[in-house]
C-alpha cells in the first residue's frame, strides 16, 4: 500500500501542474523544432541538427511500435511508449546499451550479476520486474533472436534464454522504442511484459568518430574493512558514415571498439591469514569489436529495398570463486592456490533483408531475417584434479548455438471509413536451431584409466570453476513455428480509437496456441486522453530450457555442489517430476491518461499482469539429512553415473501477478537567453507476487521441494519495487549540460533462510555531464556517473564466509562507485 500511496501522490502532483502549463499554453506557439519532426527514415542523419539534438524527447515522436497505423505519434497511441532517441543513449558515461536504457528507462532494470558463469558476459534486461525472456526484442520491426546463453545461474532471470541487447552497438542506432504493454497478438510469443524496438540509424551522409574513455575512482566500504581504487578503465572507439547513391539510396556504416578492464569489489577473505582480498567480484574485462551495416533504396515506382547485416565478436573473462592453498592445489601445481577464470568467446549474427511496396494500394512488406549466436567457453587458470600433476591449466569446454531463419509478410491499408480504419494482417514463418558442442575431455572427464594415483584417482573430475560439456550433453535440436495475425484500428470518431488484434501461432514441438488484444483511447479535450487496453499473452519455452544439459559446479551456502542440469524429459528428470514443457500465459490489464499541454506532457498507466503456466528452474535435488533414508537412497541411485549430486531441471506451474503504475512527465522551456531546458521526470512502482507455487509429480516418497523461498523471492523481490528517474538537460548553442538524479527502492538478493537474505537498500545515484557539440566539429564530453560514490548496503560477514561477494548482485545500479569519463569526437 505504501508503494501505491507514492505513486498516487506523484500523479496528483503532477496534475496539479497541469492547470498552470495550460494557463502558458496559450502563448506558446502552435510550431516548435522537435526531435522527430525529422521522418525515422531521413535523407541525412537527425542527430546533424542542433536543434534536434537538444530535444531528444518530445511530443511529436512517431512510432511505429504497438500500432501498425502510420503517423501516429507517442502521446496519440493507445499503449504507453517510451520513445528514446540515440542522443540520450549516448550522453552516458557507459557504452553499454542494456545499461544505458536502465538508466533513462524507470521500467527497465539491468543488473550487473558476478560470479554467476555466463551470465556476467551475456547480462539480461529486464521490463516490468518480470523475467528477461517475457520481453520481446525487434531490430527495426524485425524479432531478434535470443542469446545461446541459458541462465543457470543464480541471478536475476535466471532460468531465462533472453535476447543480448548489448550486440547492437549504440552508434548504429537513431532511437529506442519501449512498448510498456502486452502486445503478443501483435507481435507474437514473448511479448508479455512489452517490446523493445531497436531502430537503426539511416544517413546517407554525414559521419562521426568518437572516443569514450573513463575509469573508477571510488572508496570500496565493504563489511570487512575499506579501500580505495582508482583505474579500472575503458575505453570504447566509434564511428559512423553515411553514404548515399540513386536518387534516395543510403547505405549507414557504423563500427565500435570497446576494450574494458575487470573490476574487483569482493571482500576480504576471512579465511587466509593478514587482511587479503582473494576473490574477484565484479564486471568482467572485455573486448569486443561490432560493425553493423544498413542499407535501402527505391527499386522502382514504389517498391524499395532494404536490409542490414551486422557482426560482433566479444571477449570477456569473469572469475570463479577462489580456491585456496591446500594439498589437492599443491597437487595440480599451484602452491598458493588459485583463481579460475572463465572466458566466454561470443560470436553474433544478426541480418535482415526485405523488400516493400504498394499492390493494389495495400503496402507490402515481405522479409527474410537470419540470426546467430555462438558462445564458446574455456576455463583458464584452472585445474582437473582428477588429472594430478598432469592436469592441462587451460581448457576448451565446448560451445552453445543458437540460431533463427525468419520469413514475414506484413500487409496493411487505410480505409476511409469513419474518421480512418487501418487494416493490417500478415504471416511469419520461423525455425530455430539449439546445439550444445562438446569440450575437450580435460574439461569435464577423467584421463585414461591408471594414469593417475592417490588423492586424484578419487578426485571429482572437470576443470575447477566451470566444467566443460561432455559428448553426453552434446545436442543438436531444431523446431518450428507458423503463425497469422490481424490487426485493425478504427478511429472511430475524432475523439474515440478502438484497436481489435488477434494471433495464431503453431509449433512444431508443443502444438497451438491464441492471443487477442483489444485497445481503446478516448480524447476528452485536445490537453486530456484516457486509454487503456486488454490482452492475453504467451511465451513459447525456449530450447534452451527444452534440451540444456550439463553438469556445473554451483556454489550453494559457501559450498561447492556439482549439479547437473537436465531436460526435463530426460529420464533423471522424469522421475524426479519432470514434464514437457508447455507454454506460459498471460493476461494483461492496463488504464492510462494522457495529458499535454503545450510544451508539458503527462503519460501515467496503470497495470496488471497475470502470468500462469510459468516456467521456473527447480532447486537442485540432493540427498538431505532432513530426508528419509529410502529418497536419499533413490536419489543417490539416481544421479550414480551421471557426475553430479544434485539435479535440476525445468517445469511450468508457477503463477504471479504484477501491479504497477508507471508515470512520465517532460517539459521543454525554450528561453531567449540561456537556452532550452528539457525537464523529465518518470517513475514505476512494481509489485509482484508469486500466486501458485506447482507441487511435485515426482515418484519419490515424500516428494522433493521444486521451488524454495529463495526462488519465489526472486521473482518477487528481486528487482526495484519503487524507481524514479528525474533529469535536466540545458542546451545554448553548442554547449550543453545533464544532471540526472536515479532513486532505487530495496531489492532482496534471497537466502535459504531470512537471515541469509542480502538486502541492496534504497539508494540514490547521480550523474552529470557537460558537453560542447558543433554542427559539424568537434565534440567534447566531460561526466562523472554515481556523483557521490553510492553503493548498495554491503553484503554482511554472516552472508558472506568466504569475503568474494562484497555486495548484492541483485543491485539494480550495479556495485561499482563512481565513474569519471571523457568523450572526444569529431562529426561531419
Amino acid at each position: 500500500m505504501t508503494a501505491y500511496r507514492t505513486a498516487l501522490a506523484f500523479a496528483a502532483s503532477t496534475f496539479a501542474l497541469v492547470g498552470a502549463q495550460a494557463a502558458l499554453a496559450q502563448d506558446v506557439p502552435a510550431q516548435d523544432v522537435r526531435a522527430q519532426d525529422v521522418p525515422a527514415q531521413t535523407a541525412a542523419d537527425p542527430s546533424a541538427d542542433p536543434a534536434v539534438a537538444a530535444a531528444p524527447d518530445t511530443q511529436d515522436d512517431i512510432i511505429v511500435t504497438g500500432t501498425r497505423a502510420v503517423g501516429r505519434s507517442r502521446l496519440d497511441s493507445a499503449s504507453p511508449v517510451d520513445v528514446l532517441s540515440s542522443a540520450a543513449i549516448q550522453r552516458q558515461g557507459t557504452t553499454e546499451l542494456g545499461a544505458a536504457l536502465a538508466a533513462i528507462a524507470p521500467s527497465i532494470d539491468f543488473p550487473r550479476p558476478s560470479a554467476v558463469d555466463g551470465t556476467d558476459a551475456i547480462r539480461p534486461a529486464t521490463l516490468r520486474g518480470l523475467s528477461p525472456d517475457q520481453t520481446l526484442v525487434l531490430v527495426n520491426g524485425v524479432r531478434g533472436h535470443t542469446a545461446a546463453l541459458l541462465n543457470v545461474g543464480g541471478s536475476v532471470g535466471r532460468g531465462s534464454a533472453a535476447v543480448d541487447l548489448n550486440t547492437i552497438p549504440t552508434v548504429a542506432l537513431d532511437r529506442i522504442e519501449v512498448l510498456r504493454d502486452g502486445a503478443s497478438a501483435q507481435y507474437g510469443s514473448d511479448a508479455i511484459a512489452g517490446v523493445i524496438n531497436l531502430r537503426l540509424r539511416e544517413a546517407r551522409s554525414g559521419g562521426a568518430a568518437t572516443v569514450n574513455y573513463g575509469f573508477y575512482n571510488t572508496d570500496i566500504d565493504t563489511a570487512r574493512g575499506s579501500r580505495s581504487r582508482t583505474g579500472e578503465h575503458a575505453v570504447t572507439v566509434s564511428g559512423w558514415q553515411g553514404l548515399g547513391f540513386g536518387e534516395d539510396g543510403f547505405l549507414t556504416l557504423s563500427g565500435e571498439y570497446l576494450n574494458r578492464q575487470a573490476t574487483n569489489r569482493a571482500d576480504f577473505d576471512p579465511r587466509v591469514p593478514g587482511t587479503r582480498v582473494t576473490g574477484r567480484f565484479g564486471d568482467p574485462a572485455v573486448e569486443q569489436y561490432s560493425i553493423f551495416a544498413n542499407a535501402g533504396t527505391t527499386l522502382t515506382g514504389t517498391w524499395k529495398l532494404y536490409g542490414w547485416l551486422g557482426y560482433q565478436d566479444r571477449d570477456t573473462r569473469s572469475a570463479a570463486f577462489p580456491r585456496l592453498a591446500n594439498a589437492t592445489t599443491a597437487l595440480a601445481g599451484y602452491l598458493d592456490g588459485f583463481l579460475p577464470l572463465i572466458n566466454t568467446k561470443s560470436r553474433d549474427i544478426n541480418s535482415a533483408v526485405g523488400i516493400k511496396g504498394v499492390v493494389a494500394d495495400w503496402n507490402v512488406d515481405l522479409n527474410a531475417s537470419y540470426g546467430r549466436n555462438k558462445i564458446g567457453f574455456r576455463t583458464l587458470n584452472s585445474a582437473n584434479y582428477a588429472f594430478g600433476s598432469t592436469t592441462p591449466k587451460d581448457f576448451s569446454d565446448g560451445a552453445l548455438i543458437y540460431d533463427q531463419y525468419i520469413v514475414g509478410l506484413d500487409v496493411d491499408r487505410k480505409f476511409d471509413l469513419l474518421q480512418g480504419v487501418n487494416v493490417a494482417f500478415g504471416l511469419e514463418g520461423r525455425r530455430e536451431g539449439f546445439k550444445i558442442e562438446a569440450g575437450e575431455l580435460a574439461s569435464y572427464g577423467y584421463p585414461a584409466a591408471g594414469t593417475v594415483t592417490g588423492a586424484a584417482a578419487t578426485a571429482a573430475p572437470g576443470a575447477q570453476g566451470f566444467g566443460g560439456f561432455s559428448p553426453a550433453n552434446a545436442i543438436e535440436r531444431s523446431r518450428r513455428n507458423g503463425s497469422v495475425y490481424l490487426d485493425v484500428e478504427a478511429q472511430v470518431t475524432d475523439k474515440f480509437l478502438v484497436g481489435l488484434a488477434g494471433r495464431g501461432e503453431d509449433y512444431s514441438d508443443f502444438g497451438s496456441t491464441a492471443t487477442g488484444k483489444l485497445s481503446a483511447r478516448y480524447d476528452f479535450t485536445r490537453w486530456f486522453a484516457l486509454r487503456g487496453t486488454a490482452s492475453t499473452g504467451f511465451r513459447a519455452p525456449a530450447l534452451q530450457q527444452q534440451y540444456f544439459t550439463s553438469i556445473a559446479t554451483v556454489i550453494q551456502n559457501g559450498n561447492p555442489i556439482q549439479t547437473g542440469t537436465f531436460p526435463s524429459i530426460s529420464p533423471v528428470a522424469s522421475r524426479l517430476g519432470g514434464l514437457p514443457l508447455e507454454p506460459e500465459k498471460s493476461t494483461n490489464l492496463s488504464a492510462g491518461a494522457v495529458i499535454r499541454a503545450g510544451r508539458f506532457d503527462l503519460t501515467v498507466d496503470a497495470y496488471r499482469i497475470h502470468i500462469r503456466n510459468q516456467i521456473g528452474l527447480s532447486e537442485n535435488i540432493s540427498t538431505s539429512p532432513t530426508q528419509s533414508v529410502a529418497v536419499n537412497t533413490q536419489i543417490a541411485n539416481l544421479l550414480a553415473g551421471s557426475g553430479a549430486t544434485a539435479a535440476r531441471f525445468f517445469l511450468n506451474g508457477l503463477a504471479s501477478t504484477t501491479k504497477g503504475i508507471d508515470a512520465v512527465a517532460h517539459y521543454r522551456m525554450p528561453t531567449d537567453s540561456v537556452g532550452t531546458f528539457d525537464l523529465t521526470i518518470a517513475g514505476n512502482i512494481n509489485d509482484s507476487k508469486v500466486t501458485r507455487v506447482p507441487t511435485s509429480t515426482s515418484a519419490l516418497n515424500p516428494a522433493p521441494t521444486l521451488f524454495a523461498r529463495s526462488r519465489i523471492l526472486t521473482l518477487e523481490d528481486g528487482t526495484p519495487g519503487e524507481k524514479v528517474t528525474g533529469s535536466i538537460d540545458w542546451s545554448l548553442e553548442q554547449f550543453g549540460a545533464l544532471a540526472r538524479v536515479t532513486y532505487y527502492g530495496d531489492v532482496n538478493q534471497p537466502g535459504t533462510t531470512a537471515a541469509a537474505d542480502v538486502h541492496s537498500g534504497k539508494h540514490v545515484i547521480t550523474d552529470i555531464e557537460v558537453r560542447y557539440q558543433a554542427t559539424k566539429g568537434a565534440q567534447l564530453g566531460f561526466g562523472v556517473s554515481n556523483l557521490f560514490d553510492v553503493y548498495p548496503d554491503a553484503t554482511i560477514p554472516a552472508n558472506n564466509s568466504t569475503g568474494v561477494i562484497g555486495f548484492p548482485y541483485y543491485s539494480p545500479f550495479g556495485f561499482n562507485g563512481r565513474y569519471l569519463y571523457a568523450r572526444a569526437g569529431l562529426s561531419w
